[in-house]
């Protein structure tokens, strides 16, 4: 067995960031930016008005008065200029005329006909956008990074039409076992319902990636061979189940009889002992636990920073946040240890009964508590890094 750390080192040599494409920005939302995007103009690219009122040479006082000369409305500008004792009708948004400095808010003036007077109330001002107070052109957003609906406004600002981004890694998930139905089919005697394989593609398409669900492989080496021939294309596979040391366990020869190039088999953390990686052709392959809550925490610990390796994003593993534990933990013992736990106002408090089996509680669970191998123990209040989920 090797270790977690090990096993990622081994699995992120498995993925590389894959091609650069050109997305409409409608599209762009929640991709991979894979090279920076530069400002095409200023924004704004005029001075603008941050206020209805009225725009003036100078900064004013209580009492002045001055005559309108005219209006400004955005995207309506006022060609001429703004000299003393002359005022602007002006509104949000709309270019500041050549001469004036200042808006006066319309709240702090009185109006008679083509006359303002400003009042008693005169606040400071200036309430002028000044060009280019944003961004510049040249500027640039940075990349790698997951785009946010306010990037793509910003790019949309920018008048970048399209983004470049890494394109959405495949992932082909293989549930393995005669004893699996699909979910809404009527499951026999001795059958249970294919669950981990809905939720790793869940996952996988929260961060990014297209998940391909598969038909259920049944425990033949015929059946398996036809459904990884199904896996073509893909630039990882997942594989559910069918990787021990059973006699029905089959995903391992019949990877080998396709020239799998094996990375490890088995990793010392609990759940998921039975964790299988390499690659097989130009895929990278992840061969995870049957058991349910052992294939998804696999999912969020291993599987979670492959993909986004290969959407080539700065960070690719989340760096467990310290917490306080609320209640004490026991002893571990030579396996690292992701125990399901919820956050409480006291701290983060582990479920007690942290069987692999628990879809439930993993369910309710909103983070994993990592214990090392070996640890003693842990009182109430000691600090515990944790993987929120």
């Amino acid at each position: 067995m090797i270790t977690v750390d090990e096993a990622l080192e081994k699995l992120l040599a498995l993925a590389a960031p894959l091609e650069v494409e050109d997305v409409p920005l409608r599209a762009a939302s929640g991709r991979t930016l894979a090279r920076p995007v530069t400002a095409r103009r200023d924004q704004p690219p005029f001075s603008a008005s941050a206020m209805d009122g009225y725009a003036i040479a100078g900064e004013g006082a209580p009492g002045d008065q001055y005559r309108v000369i005219g209006e400004a409305a955005a995207g309506h500008g006022y060609a001429g200029a703004v000299g003393p004792g002359e005022a602007l009708r002006i509104f949000t948004g709309a270019p500041m005329p050549e001469g004036a400095t200042r808006v006066v808010i319309q709240e702090d003036t009185v109006r008679d006909g083509t006359t303002i007077t400003l009042s008693e109330t005169l606040g400071h001002g200036p309430h002028v956008r000044a060009m280019g107070a944003d961004f510049r052109a040249g500027d640039t957003l940075d990349a790698p990074r997951v785009l946010t609906p306010s990037d793509v406004a910003l790019m949309a600002a920018m008048n970048i039409a399209a983004a470049p981004v890494t394109r959405r890694p495949e992932v082909a998930i293989i549930a393995t076992g005669d004893e699996l139905v699909q979910p809404g089919e009527d499951p026999g005697p001795d059958q249970i319902i294919a669950s981990n394989s809905y939720g790793l593609a869940a996952l996988v398409e929260a961060l990014g990636a297209e998940a391909r669900l598969l038909p259920i492989a049944r425990d033949t080496l015929a059946s398996l061979q036809a459904i990884f021939d199904l896996a073509e294309g893909a630039d990882l596979i997942l594989t559910i189940g069918g990787a021990s040391v059973g006699d029905h366990d089959l995903v391992g020869p019949a990877l080998a009889d396709r020239g799998m190039e094996r990375a490890f088999y088995k990793v010392a953390m609990r759940p998921g002992k039975p964790l299988m990686a390499g690659r097989l052709g130009s895929a990278a392959l992840v061969g995870l636990p049957g058991n349910p809550v052992s294939a998804m925490v696999c999912g969020h610990v291993f599987v979670a920073p492959v993909v986004r390796a290969m959407l080539g994003q700065r960070t690719v593993v989340t760096t467990p946040e310290p917490r306080t534990l609320a209640a004490p933990l026991p002893a571990n013992g030579p396996r690292q240890h992701y125990l399901r736990a919820r956050t409480t106002q006291a701290g983060v408090t582990p479920f007690d009964t942290q069987d692999s089996s628990l879809l439930s509680v993993l369910s309710e669970a909103d983070c994993l508590i990592i214990q090392p191998p070996n640890d003693p123990g842990r009182p109430s209040g000691a600090t515990v890094p944790v993987l929120a989920l």
